[in-house]
């Protein structure tokens, strides 16, 4: 075993999920710095160039989405046929991955790049902002297999029990981003000023580093990938394993900024103040939920190595901790939001009602924080399992069943803390139906669970 994995099949749970999950932290922020840092770089060129990028983030955001789809994809079988120990399939498996991202790359990459005009005046685009936008999305479309293709190694190293590698390329790649961003997009010594371009330029840059560096790792370090020629058949085999579980994983993604769409018009009744304070309120809440993430994107290899190795008492704790360790910092979280609730808003603006409206989301939402948690430990159980539909399950009832008709019901009834409450009941709600369906799934694991060697082999029931 490579000195840079955590061994999963063996040792206490608690503290192994922990080792796990602590890198992911860090590598989480790093990404979502990775937006903050263009996002304020762009915006000190003008309202124009702001709203041209912003254009760009359905698009982005789809993409992005089917790269993390794959990613877990590849994290689940991946992890399944080590805790197997199955060494060939494992490299046969992590190959035929990345093969499957180059080979989507290429497709979007051409599309993209020939559809930017009929797309972005889809999307509301006036003419003149086409050029902006055409500035930035073709070198990202030139550039995208660089940020595609490593997302989904870093994935399969992840799968192996490492956490730290991946989190540190993260790093390093958002520490370049943020030297080049200015650098590019206003130029700085020899370089250029490329504006909106170079925001672009410096995202594939710091992209390709990323890309190499997983390269590296899984051929040299890790000896994953395996270059002789294969089978048709076991290529076709690979794809659908992976595609099993990352096309609900993608659409699990998508349907996110779906529901966040559908509850901002719903905030938008009650004024700009109020869509002001929802959107300040969810970029902190993104931030206070990174840790139970980072834990459920520990239990994604931890489950499926054991699994895989039918270690089923070792599924039944990983699981059980992760519920409660959820819990118990939902509970922690949303206590520590309530005492510094004023003064945090503050800092994000000196409008008085936004301020309030600010508090009031942050003294209603947390208090979900710990059973909405839970949702995303027992969708990553899902998702290990081979089960990817129960996942798709969860995330559309909390979305479409449980938080749009709650937040109307509370907003008639009590306005727009009535309809922070809606949402919040809703988060509470899902929680306790994944806790509902993982006993379910693991009262019947040690009888029903079997490896999955082929697409059709797989347990599409709820």
């Amino acid at each position: 075993m490579s000195k840079h994995r955590i061994n999963l099949l063996d040792g206490r749970v608690a503290p192994t999920l922990l080792r796990l999950a602590g890198p992911m932290v860090l590598g989480l922020v790093a990404i979502i710095l990775f937006n903050v840092v263009d996002t304020f770089w762009v915006g000190r060129l003008g309202g124009r160039e702001l709203a041209a990028m912003s254009f760009t983030f359905p698009v982005v955001f789809l993409l992005m989405s089917i790269s993390i789809g794959m990613g877990v994809g590849v994290t689940s079988v991946v992890s399944r046929v080590i805790g197997e120990g199955d060494t060939h399939r494992v490299c046969r498996l992590t190959t035929d991955g990345l093969f499957l991202a180059n080979t989507l790359v290429i497709v979007f990459a051409i599309s993209g790049i020939l559809t930017i005009g009929p797309i972005f005046r889809t999307l509301g685009a006036p003419p003149e902002m086409i050029v902006l936008i055409r500035s930035y999305m073709v070198p990202w479309y030139v550039g995208i297999g660089f940020i595609v293709i490593p997302i989904v190694g870093n994935a399969a190293i992840r799968a192996t029990g490492d956490t730290k590698t991946p989190s540190l390329i993260m790093i390093i790649a958002g520490g370049v981003n943020m030297v080049l961003d200015p650098v590019l997009i206003f130029g700085v010594g020899p370089f250029p000023r490329l504006e909106l371009q170079g925001a672009a330029i410096a995202t594939v840059i710091a992209y390709t580093v990323t890309f190499f560096a997983a390269f590296w790792i899984l051929w040299k370090r890790e000896r994953m990938l395996e270059f002789s020629r294969p089978r048709v058949r076991e290529v076709l085999d690979s794809w659908s394993r992976i595609l099993y579980v990352g096309v609900p994983a993608a659409g699990t993604q998508m349907l996110v900024p779906l529901g966040t769409g559908i509850l901002t018009r719903l905030v938008s009744k009650f004024g700009p103040d109020a869509v002001a304070a929802f959107g300040v309120g969810a970029r902190i809440e993104s931030l206070s939920m990174i840790g139970p993430m980072a834990l459920a994107a520990s239990v994604t290899p931890f489950v499926g190595q054991n699994l895989g190795a039918r270690n089923w008492p070792r599924v039944r704790a990983a699981l059980r901790f992760a519920t409660r360790a959820s819990v118990v910092y939902g509970a922690v979280m949303a206590a520590g939001l309530a005492l510094v609730a004023h003064p945090l808003a503050a800092l994000f603006s000196i409008d008085a009602a936004v301020v309030d409206l600010i508090t009031s989301y942050l003294y209603i939402l947390p208090v979900s924080y710990g059973l909405f948690g839970v949702m995303f430990a027992v969708n990553s159980t899902f998702n290990a399992a081979n089960q990817p539909m129960k996942s798709a399950f969860n995330i559309s009832v909390r979305l479409f069943v449980l938080a749009v008709p709650l937040a109307l019901a509370g907003s008639a009834l009590a306005g727009l803390p009535g309809l922070f409450g809606g949402i919040s009941l809703a988060n509470m709600f899902v929680g306790l139906l994944a806790i509902l369906l993982a006993r379910r799934f693991l009262a019947g694991v040690e009888g029903e669970w079997t490896p999955i060697t082929s697409f059709a082999e797989r347990d599409l029931t709820l």
